[in-house]
């Protein structure tokens, strides 16, 4: 499979690239948005709050540990980058 535009391979694992929606009724995967993932997330825009909520639902989603997942760049943008540990699948992402 060809690899995703928002997915790209690193020497260490992965890096996504998002664009999340604070405040949604309920945390999901929305599509793509441009050259990126869109993800809904429940939690607010407040105190760091979505972030900790997007990087528990990413991990969730691909079944790996929430410390593998981290906001490399944007913590205060809609915009984001997420670094991902080691293996994983992220077109699980998309199902």
């Amino acid at each position: 499979m060809a690899e995703a535009v928002w997915a790209r391979r690193t020497a260490d694992g992965w890096t996504l690239a998002v664009h999340v929606q604070p405040g949604a009724k309920r945390s999901a995967v929305a599509g793509l948005h441009g050259d990126r993932l869109k993800i809904r997330i429940a939690a607010p825009a407040l105190d760091g709050r979505a972030n900790d909520a997007l990087v528990a639902f990413v991990a969730a989603a691909l079944g790996i540990a929430r410390s593998r997942v981290v906001v490399a760049k944007g913590a205060q943008s809609r915009e984001k980058l997420l670094a991902v540990a080691g293996n994983c699948d992220p077109p699980l992402l998309l199902r």
